[in-house]
């Protein structure tokens, strides 16, 4: 698959890739029992129909400390995780509410979206009367990438202007006479833009993180769908899933063309 722009080169093709984790995450509506409390009547023999059905790939079983806490206020929090082995990536998380499929930096994206649409299969083949009850109300495509960065010695809006074709610019005057610093240890730059394929919105974050225990510069890219724009049967999501996959790539490498790319091929 040729990506970013016509550059002719996939995420797989990068040997120093900086992706952090990768995410796919589908939401489906929960049954309010009384106010502000939403259930998933059908969650507990869920997670045990779902686990038989994936285990020849997912065979190890994690709890998550919130599968102990009051169903009443864990909806769309993950409770169990299915990986291959312990601790192994890739792997997949359940909650009420919630599916997700996760991985790290054995990324590749033909596998990952075999591993996403094999998920959501599953799901609707597992979800007691799905057709009826499962009714999908948000689905996102999530990308956390990290870059080790000293943030006491160099300026991180120069790095954004100069090998991210991002300008971000604060009044000169406020470091003037001041005693401050013009090189932030901290930010947190959010923007969010409309969709039209996939119809939601795309949504882009810089902040500041960790990266192998060093300070690093975070971004993250996602593509979201909520409520009447999510894709609600199978098949749909699964066109779904490659859409918001071509965007999030066209804008991962038109983000870091010319030196990052080099840097991380």
């Amino acid at each position: 698959m040729i990506l970013g722009g016509g550059q002719g080169v996939t995420r797989k093709a990068l040997k120093n890739k900086p992706l952090a984790e990768a995410i796919f995450e589908l939401r489906w509506d929960l049954q309010e029992t009384a106010p502000q409390i939403k259930i998933d009547p059908h969650y507990k023999l869920l997670v045990g129909t779902l686990y038989n059905e994936l285990q020849n790939e997912y065979e190890h079983h994690e709890q998550l400390i919130t599968a102990s806490m009051p169903d009443e206020i864990t909806g769309y929090m993950p409770q169990h995780r299915f990986r291959k082995g312990k601790s192994k990536w890739p792997l997949i998380q359940i909650g009420p509410g919630v599916i997700t499929v996760n991985d790290t930096e054995g990324y590749i994206w033909e596998d990952f979206e075999k591993r996403i649409i094999r998920a959501v299969y599953a799901l609707f083949k597992v979800y007691p009367d799905s057709e009826k009850n499962l009714k999908i109300n948000q689905l996102q495509l999530r990308y956390i990438n990290a870059i080790e960065f000293d943030f006491e010695k160099d300026n991180i809006f120069t790095f954004l202007r100069e090998h991210m074709k991002t300008g971000v610019t604060l009044h000169q005057a406020l470091f003037e006479d001041t005693g401050v610093e013009d090189l932030p240890l901290n930010f947190d730059l959010k923007f969010s833009f409309p969709s039209a394929k996939p119809k939601g919105t795309v949504n882009i974050r810089f902040g500041h993180g960790k990266k192998n225990n060093a300070d690093a510069m975070l971004w993250e890219t996602m593509v979201q769908s909520k409520e009447d724009d999510a894709a609600k049967m199978k098949d749909k999501i699964a066109d779904w899933i490659d859409g918001a996959h071509k965007l999030t790539d066209d804008w991962f490498f038109k983000l870091i063309k010319g030196e990052l790319l080099e840097r991380f091929q």
